[in-house]
């Protein structure tokens, strides 16, 4: 009896039932062209800003479902330079944030291009420069090439007690099934975007063709193929943001599809109630983006000093914690007594105010 749908003889021949599917893929849809409409009539530097913050989040979201937490400043920074914003922000980032921006990027600005094995291999590349994952050296820009007495698989809990959750296919199986699902995936078959994203994805990470970032580049593979149903590059809708938040349901979602049987309606279902929500909560970026636009607005004729404009966009993107003068000066590399000076005249502008908190500890927030 076969434990995984990979070793099934109609494997990969997925199926679900229509009639349950196809009212929520309209649904899901209708939503998508609602927000793309929306976003449009916005004018196009408030597009620019709401799909730089949806690209950061979803960087920043998907690594820290695999519990890899990024700086979301450098981040956004990485973005915001191959994008050509100037956000006065210039953090320079590191290698693992530059490593998952440029394969994020990449994914969704070349949907239209054919996915390929030397594409895939160089996400791969660029998620683990140096060759290795955390202490382990591992394979880097290849399809794994495990020993079949040592099988890949995804493993949780203490060791000695480790559950396991699924065992991939033999590395010498893996070179074919990649040629199977990239195949499938640059072809113009009759079947929606939306679904074609959520297969792809499952049908990838079984595959698990990689000694590790699967998570990672399956959701690029998402990401591109929801490109691909936006018919635009610019993202406005974080799918990683809304894992992340049903992350136990979207574990459990994957390893039951995993397992059984070839009908993957039940995941399709889950994938398009989550891809809902998602595009449901894009209100939150939104009302982020449209804030700060009536913001600079209200105080256009305002002068304000460079240091002064760079921590107030800092505040206004998503400023994490309490802003305090050392914060101020660490932010703009000048000393306490002239972060001290911007702060009073921005106090004295009303623009800032004074937390409940006194003495050193004292904490300083916009007033919106």
């Amino acid at each position: 009896m076969s434990k995984y749908i990979y070793q099934l003889a109609a494997w990969p021949a997925f199926n679900w039932d229509e009639n349950l599917i196809s009212p929520l893929l309209i649904e899901t849809r209708y939503r998508q062209g609602r927000l793309l409409g929306r976003m449009e009539a916005l004018g196009f530097g408030l597009q620019e800003e709401a799909n730089l913050s949806t690209l950061a989040l979803e960087v920043v979201k998907s690594s820290e479902i695999e519990g890899e937490l990024l700086n979301a400043e450098e981040v956004r920074s990485s973005i915001a330079r191959r994008l050509g914003i100037e956000t006065g922000n210039n953090i320079e980032a590191g290698r693992d944030v530059e490593g998952v921006v440029e394969m994020v990027m990449d994914a969704v600005d070349s949907f239209r291009q054919p996915l390929t094995t030397d594409r895939l291999f160089g996400w791969h590349s660029a998620l683990f420069p140096s060759g290795r994952s955390g202490m382990y050296t591992i394979v880097t820009g290849n399809w794994r090439d495990n020993d079949p007495s040592d099988p890949m698989q995804v493993v949780s809990g203490p060791m000695g007690k480790e559950k396991v959750h699924f065992e991939a296919p033999a590395s010498a199986l893996v070179p074919q099934m990649m040629d199977q699902l990239l195949h499938w995936i640059n072809q113009p078959l009759s079947i929606d975007p939306v679904l074609k994203s959520a297969i792809a994805h499952l049908w990838f990470v079984t595959v698990h063709p990689f000694d590790d970032g699967n998570g990672r580049i399956g959701r690029a593979i998402m990401d591109r193929q929801l490109a691909v149903a936006d018919g635009s590059s610019k993202r406005f809708y974080s799918m990683s943001s809304q894992l992340l938040k049903e992350r136990k349901e979207y574990y459990f979602q994957l390893e039951e599809s995993q397992k059984g049987t070839l009908d993957i309606t039940e995941y399709l279902n889950w994938f398009l109630s989550c891809l809902d929500r998602a595009i449901l909560n894009t209100d939150e970026v939104l009302s982020r983006i449209l804030t700060k636009s009536h913001f600079w607005k209200q105080h256009t004729a305002l002068s304000l000093n460079p240091r002064q404009i760079k921590v107030i966009n800092r505040l206004l993107d998503g400023f994490d914690g309490k802003l305090t003068t050392t914060k101020w000066a660490k932010i703009c590399k000048c000393s306490q007594d002239t972060s001290l000076r911007d702060i009073n005249m921005l106090i004295d502008l009303r623009i800032l105010q004074k937390t409940d908190e006194g003495g050193r500890s004292s904490g300083y927030s916009l007033v919106l």
